[in-house]
């Protein structure tokens, strides 16, 4: 088992540089020709991966779980945070920078779903599988239902970076304990210690703004999906709709994920609430392992 952290130019001319853990199954793990790319949400970084890494790699996979620009060892622009732009860096991290060959499955969690949507249309002939987990997924209708709701106050409020920016300063530890607080089913699944982890990523000069700039672009991001959509057609690759079987809002992610993919599966993880692989990574691991090898045989 080999487990390493790097980090990749994107685009030297936009400061563009990418952090990334790479975990490899003992031997060549390049004649299994499996790879997953996972994209962790927000307020996090790669760092939420931590628990099902090895896992995976134990399964003959390897596994990309890489800070998207913003967010931890990535570096934060002033621009470039459409879905289509992040899933760009991305792509280019995976197939310049490690030289992965052939397509790779695509799992993300929160806004790392929205940005694996976002690949999984741009890059359409690189993806096995895409597994999206707790987010409203920017071009569906329970998109624009959700983003209205009174629970979802954050969407608007990081869509206007200068006073969020400015209500949040030198409270980052504070504002970000909030959205574990309330979200998190298994109380001890992210102790205080990973809250320090993510706290320091969010204290950096320009983190709060950049991951402000993702909520901004999220209704352009939409518009952008749509049309990808009605020129391209839905997703043929199978989607698996996910979420923690503790959270309510977990129930619209099968028929959301319909409105966008042929091919879809729904599975919600017990014991979790919106932290599914921090909270029950277990159960992740083996339900993400079952959907992809059956995707795998299409």
């Amino acid at each position: 088992m080999e487990v390493g952290h790097g980090r990749a130019w994107i685009d030297q001319d936009a400061g563009v540089r990418i952090g990334y853990t790479l975990a490899e199954p003992a031997g060549t793990p390049q004649e299994s020709g499996k790879t997953v790319l996972l994209v962790h949400g927000a307020p996090q970084t790669r760092y939420a991966w931590r628990k099902v890494l090895i896992p995976l790699a134990e399964a003959g996979y390897r596994v990309v779980a890489p800070d998207y620009r913003d967010a931890g060892a990535s570096t934060k622009p002033r621009d470039g945070y459409d879905k289509w732009t992040m899933a760009a860096d991305l792509h280019t991290l995976l197939h310049d920078h490690l030289g992965i060959d052939g397509p790779v499955s695509v799992v993300g969690h929160d806004l790392g779903s929205m940005l694996a949507f976002g690949y999984a249309l741009r890059y359409r002939d690189d993806v096995v599988s895409l597994t999206t987990m707790e987010a409203p997924l920017p071009g569906t209708g329970y998109y624009e239902q959700r983003k209205i709701a009174k629970s979802a106050w954050h969407f608007d409020f990081h869509a206007h970076p200068d006073i969020a920016v400015h209500l949040t300063h030198g409270r980052e530890r504070w504002y970000i304990t909030r959205f574990f607080d309330d979200l998190t089913y298994q109380p001890d699944a992210i102790t205080g210690d990973d809250i320090d982890v993510y706290a320091r990523a969010f204290e950096a000069p320009g983190a709060m703004r950049a991951l402000c700039e993702i909520y901004r672009e999220l209704d352009h991001d939409a518009a952008v999906h749509r049309d990808a959509v009605a020129s391209g057609g839905k997703l043929t690759v199978p989607v698996l709709a996910s979420g923690g079987g503790a959270q309510t809002l977990a129930a619209n992610y099968q028929p959301m994920c319909e409105e966008i993919a042929d091919n879809v599966t729904g599975h919600l993880v017990p014991d979790a609430g919106h932290w599914v692989p921090e909270e029950n990574p277990d159960h992740f691991t083996r339900m993400f392992l079952d959907f992809d090898a059956t995707a795998r045989t299409r």
